[in-house]
């Protein structure tokens, strides 16, 4: 089946009198509440549930293997190869199944804010309240932009639609695939939306450092001054809170592209965990979510119809889909200049990391090929307590390419540009997970607002006698001790036990790294 073949059967698709185009929100928002896909929160949003799937299948997602990419991808348990008669198959069957709805409904779109690179982009939708997703997380076009809007990749997704393993070559029920060829991506069997937005990401990341553009799973915003900011983490280690500032700009708060005239944004909109989630700790996504936004497996008080963020009966990965636009202090359009400041975030469940520190150009490559963090509980199937983890450039799911590719760019871009780079635990303290407690949010602000303003550029500093990381002495609102991990267990064996425990992991994950410069490891790893 050629590319023609394949644009020529999604033609007729598209040109069926079941088909919706390009809806608006109040439009989709109707759509919703007459499928009975969702319900209609006090402030406007819409509650919707994601069923058994409440996080990413990653075992599910899968590269097609085609001649053009074949000798590009670093195929592994993250990029699963899977053969091109597998895919034909499972496009025909989703189409022919979707055929068969009374309704589908399509999105028109942008994937990156700098219009010289940005990907025109098309979502295929079974269900209303996913395509209402998509209107919120990508670019939307212009009214002149749509007329000649001509997608450069096509998702679809048909939740509904279930695969069965033994016939259709997957290994459940579920499927993610991706065709680059094709310029198709295939999603079915799972109600999470977060598929779609990550399988977008995840041919960003193949096709920015094709072009020589270094394609980042971050947050970015700018200071007053027009100094820029990059904020690197896992999901939960606080990309999109601590990026959310009220005295910063928003740029976007989970991918980015840098290229040789600065950063910018991949998407349009946020997707914010909303476990616990306050109007105190974090006003501006909390005042972000209204008419239109989207909020996943969050509960109702069925009387108010008040969302319940503290309830996390279905997951804790709650989330919120919501327009860059419904935050108030924005950069737009969502392109800026180089870097001063990056951030690195892990969410350390052994407790022994520093809340901050300062990294070395072979320390920041070092760690930002480990990735180190813990996977959070409900981020993926399967995952209900937190676990150690290396997530390889802080989100190794999404990068098609080897990991030597991503790390060699930002060595290079640090090195260009002088950027500053930290990093920041803002997991446990006083002792790992199930016995010390969570860093405080306070402090953590504190700690960044001073590295973002520089304050930490010439300050005093204690070396780290396990991780070799410099830590400052003293940082404005935050006590002295907690800076220091080891002063806040109160067993000192213990914690010198578990932080050599931890670097060992260090040195065992890195073993994987085969072609990395031995001067990354010997002058950027564990020195105890």
């Amino acid at each position: 089946m050629n590319s023609l073949h394949v644009s020529n059967e999604l033609s007729q698709l598209l040109e069926e009198s079941n088909v919706h185009i390009q809806l608006s929100v109040p439009q989709l928002v109707e759509k919703i509440l007459s499928r009975n896909e969702g319900k209609l929160t006090s402030t406007g949003a819409v509650s919707v549930s994601t069923g058994k799937y409440t996080g990413r299948s990653p075992q599910d997602k899968f590269i097609v293997m085609e001649e053009s990419i074949k000798d590009k991808i670093d195929w592994s348990n993250l990029n699963q190869p899977i053969s091109e008669d597998v895919f034909n198959n499972l496009y025909h069957k989703v189409l022919d199944y979707l055929k068969q709805k009374n309704e589908i409904f399509v999105f028109k779109g942008f994937a990156g804010a700098d219009k010289k690179t940005q990907l025109p982009i098309q979502i295929v939708n079974e269900f209303a309240w996913h395509n209402l997703f998509a209107h919120q997380l990508f670019i939307r076009p212009s009214e002149e932009e749509l007329l000649t809007h001509k997608a450069g990749f096509t998702v679809i997704s048909a939740p509904n639609f279930k695969a069965n393993p033994s016939v259709d070559g997957t290994k459940s029920e579920t499927f993610i695939i991706i065709s680059f060829e094709q310029r198709t991506i295939l999603i079915g069997g799972t109600e999470y939306a977060g598929e779609m937005k990550k399988s977008i990401f995840s041919i960003m990341n193949y096709l920015l450092p094709e072009n020589n553009i270094f394609s980042m799973h971050c947050s970015a915003n700018i200071g007053v001054e027009g100094d820029v900011a990059l904020f690197f983490g896992l999901s939960g280690t606080g990309k999109t809170t601590l990026s959310a500032d009220p005295n910063r700009r928003l740029i976007g708060d989970d991918e980015h592209g840098w290229s040789s005239n600065g950063v910018f944004n991949i998407e349009g909109g946020c997707y914010a965990k909303t476990i616990n989630l306050s109007r105190e700790k974090e006003p501006q996504i909390f005042d972000a979510i209204r008419f239109g936004s989207v909020l996943e497996n969050v509960m109702l008080n069925p009387e108010t119809r008040i969302a319940d963020y503290d309830d996390a009966i279905l997951t804790e990965n709650t989330r919120a889909a919501y327009p860059i636009q419904a935050i108030e202090n924005i950069v737009q359009p969502s392109i800026a200049g180089h870097p001063n400041t990056i951030v690195f975030l892990t969410a350390d469940a052994f407790g022994v990391l520093p809340p901050i520190s300062k990294l070395t150009k072979e320390q920041a490559m070092y760690h930002f090929l480990s990735g180190y963090t813990s996977k959070l509980a409900g981020t993926e199937r399967g995952v209900t307590s937190p676990e150690a983890t290396f997530s390889t450039c802080f989100g190794a799911p999404f990068l098609p390419l080897p990991a030597t590719r991503y790390a060699d760019m930002l060595g290079e871009k640090i090195l260009e540009h002088n950027a500053k780079v930290f990093l920041v635990n803002t997991g446990w303290t006083g002792g790992e997970y199930g016995v010390g407690s969570r860093m405080k949010l306070s402090y953590t602000r504190a700690m960044v607002q001073a590295a973002l303003e520089g304050e930490l550029n010439n300050v005093e500093t204690v070396k780290d006698d396990i991780f070799g990381l410099n830590i400052p002495l003293h940082i404005a609102g935050v006590p002295d001790e907690v800076l220091q991990p080891g002063k806040t267990w109160s067993d000192p064996q213990a914690y010198e036990k578990k932080a050599k425990e931890l670097a060992g992991k260090f040195r065992e994950n890195f073993k994987k790294f085969t072609k990395v410069n031995s001067e990354i490891e010997e002058k950027g790893g564990p020195i105890a």
